[in-house]
């Protein structure tokens, strides 16, 4: 798929990993629906990136009936639509036996809600919706993009939820991509490292230059433009299908 054909919805797309996907493909010449709850962002990422290039839904990936309703308006704005790229996610930190109570089910359950069945969600609506298209070059319809993790390999401690989650996204994009194979429609995961992102950004100058250290090489943190080309490699490469893409600097988490 050429990225100047490109018609995506992007979850989480109005800041972090999200917005650097949109930016990549919109300086492409695609177009973007961006999914996110944060109003205020999404009218500031649409005025960034163009209103004829970009339009903000308010959506809750976890909400199957709106998924479906802002899927079909994203459809209408983009004149289609042959991309979903999931990166909305939370970070669901906890430990399972914390120093006052064990961890309430709500906040596991909160965190798979959004990181695997949000993704799953936004997908199989996204999938319906480009079953229809007209088959481009070896028949492709569509491509799936889903956010993982390196925690859903190398969890660490008070990840279990995170870990779960992202883990789940990683067993569903194989089986995915076999199913929808008869549509032409590919799915693909990313499983990023450590990255910059507005999460990073809270944290001290000391906890940031730690984390950057105990990266391999190079010995930084990721860059959200980096995990955009990412994305984008995959989107023209119609021979990538039904893998997890680790994006890490060769780290693996260490227990804590």
């Amino acid at each position: 798929m050429q990225l100047s054909n490109t018609r995506a919805v992007i979850t989480g797309g109005v800041s972090g990993l999200g917005l650097a996907v949109a930016r990549h493909l919109v300086a492409q010449g695609g177009k973007v629906a961006l999914f996110d709850v944060n109003d205020a962002k999404g009218a500031e990422a649409v005025a960034a990136l163009g209103e004829s290039n970009a339009h903000y839904f308010r959506t809750d990936v976890t909400d199957e009936t709106g998924v479906v309703a802002n899927i079909a308006a994203a459809g209408e704005f983009l004149g289609g639509l042959n991309a979903a790229i999931n990166c909305a996610g939370i970070l669901g930190a906890g430990r399972v036996l914390g120093k006052e109570a064990p961890m309430p089910l709500s906040n596991f359950q909160a965190t798979v809600m959004v990181n695997l069945v949000g993704s799953f969600n936004v997908a199989k609506a996204a999938a319906n919706l480009m079953q229809h298209n007209a088959a481009g070059e070896d028949g492709e319809r569509g491509v799936i993009v889903n956010t993982a993790s390196v925690a859903a390999y190398e969890g660490q401690i008070g990840q279990a939820a995170y870990s779960a989650s992202k883990g789940g996204v990683v067993g569903m994009t194989l089986p995915m991509a076999r199913e929808l194979s008869r549509f032409g429609i590919r799915v693909m995961t990313v499983a990023p490292g450590i990255f910059w992102t507005p999460m990073v950004d809270g944290m001290s100058e000391e906890v940031q230059k730690s984390l950057g250290a105990s990266i391999p090489f190079p010995a930084r943190l990721g860059r959200p433009e980096e995990f955009a080309e990412t994305v984008a490699f995959i989107v023209q490469n119609r021979y990538l299908n039904g893998e997890t893409i680790r994006l890490d600097g060769a780290v693996r988490l260490a227990p804590k």
